[in-house]
């Protein structure tokens, strides 16, 4: 039923943002602070191995369970929150309606006729949510709304209300973990015109999630499943250190911006852990540079301006300036603290801070006016 996913464009602002990531559950509620924001609380804790993976909730009890210690521990006392499905697990799409029908036609249009068409699963077996964006005209001249379609199959969406009902919450706002990102960065996105494309380059534990977007609307998404564990695992290994998913090794390094082949040409030593890193490095490069040429092969007119690092990975030094050179896009490391101008008690380092993306999104979904 779209009852799952009807607070998906809009909610009630009662609760804190909480994202779960494989590596770490984040929790924060942001308030007013004159004309800006204030972080008022932010607390974090490890998920341990085999609780969440590959965007799936694997052990539910145990996953409220670390829910419930993390607000104990904090002294939380709430009742709601807002959280987020990982875009990999959603199907996203743009679609064209005629602009003539009125609002409940609309929706039987869009629930019951066109999702169909979009969906590789059956109807019944998805929760569905849709926004309209605004009207523009076919090449006949015919005009038409432009809908943003937003689908997750039911079997992922009971395990997070089951999880956080298992936890004593409620869930206020279910929505994609893209779209709480691209909230926090808005203000960004809006210096883009209707023909330049930003990429969204959202580096997680296990995978990135690379969302092509447009007027502030993911156009086309992606998942690869490279991530900061990869890269952790490949630096372990070649250093003969043990597995580790702890990232603090791996975010203080520096990326080297000029490949290796021409270090190696004037002596310089090679560091058998960078290299290895810079392997990763460069098939995650290659991932997306595919899926940018994908997308605008398919795409008339537009043209990609920028790139916007995220995610716990974003935050890697010179990062930004690698792929730049790489891609030959001007890019850049994604600040969600000064992109809302954040008022913040604690220290929170320029490596960190992309990490910070979604669930900041998260909390400003449910700041109260």
């Amino acid at each position: 039923m779209l009852d799952t996913l009807k607070t998906l464009f809009g909610g009630d602002p009662n609760g804190f943002g909480l994202e779960i990531t494989p590596e770490r559950l984040n929790l924060a509620q942001l308030s007013r602070h004159k004309q800006n924001y204030k972080l008022s609380k932010f607390c974090t804790t490890e998920v341990p191995e085999n609780v969440f993976e590959e965007g799936k909730i694997l052990d539910s009890l145990r996953l409220a369970e670390l829910i419930q210690e993390l607000l104990t521990e904090n002294k939380i006392n709430i009742k709601r929150v807002a959280t987020a499905v990982p875009m990999r697990e959603a199907i996203i799409r743009v679609i064209p309606i005629p602009a003539e029908l009125t609002d409940e036609e609309l929706r039987e249009m869009v629930l019951n006729h066109e999702a169909e068409l979009y969906l590789p699963y059956p109807r019944e077996e998805v929760d569905l949510d849709y926004q309209k964006l605004g009207f523009f005209e076919d090449e006949d001249g015919i005009e038409k709304v432009r809908v943003l379609l937003v689908a997750t199959r039911k079997e992922v969406t009971d395990v997070y209300m089951e999880t956080f009902r298992q936890a004593g919450l409620e869930v206020d706002v279910l929505e994609i973990n893209s779209f709480a990102l691209i909230r926090t960065i808005r203000e960004q996105l809006r210096q883009f015109g209707s023909k330049e494309a930003a990429v969204l380059v959202d580096v997680e534990f296990d995978s990135t999630e690379i969302a092509i977007v447009v007027d502030g609307v993911p156009q086309f998404s992606r998942t690869v499943p490279i991530g900061t564990f990869q890269m952790q695992n490949a630096l372990s290994q070649a250093m003969n250190l043990p597995p580790s998913r702890n990232p603090e090794i791996l975010q203080g390094m520096t990326i080297p911006v000029t490949e290796f082949d021409s270090l190696s040409t004037q002596g310089t030593a090679i560091n058998p852990g960078m290299t290895a890193l810079m392997r990763v490095l460069r098939e995650l490069t290659d991932e997306l540079r595919r899926s940018i040429n994908f997308y605008l092969n398919q795409s008339e007119d537009l043209e990609v301006v920028q790139l916007l690092l995220a995610g716990p990975g974003g935050g890697l030094m010179q990062f930004d300036e690698y792929l730049t050179h790489r891609l030959s896009i001007p890019t850049i490391q994604v600040d969600p603290v000064a992109a809302l101008s954040l008022e913040v008690d604690m220290e929170i380092s320029p490596v960190e801070r992309p990490g910070l993306g979604t669930v900041l999104g998260l909390g400003l979904r449910e700041v109260k006016a």
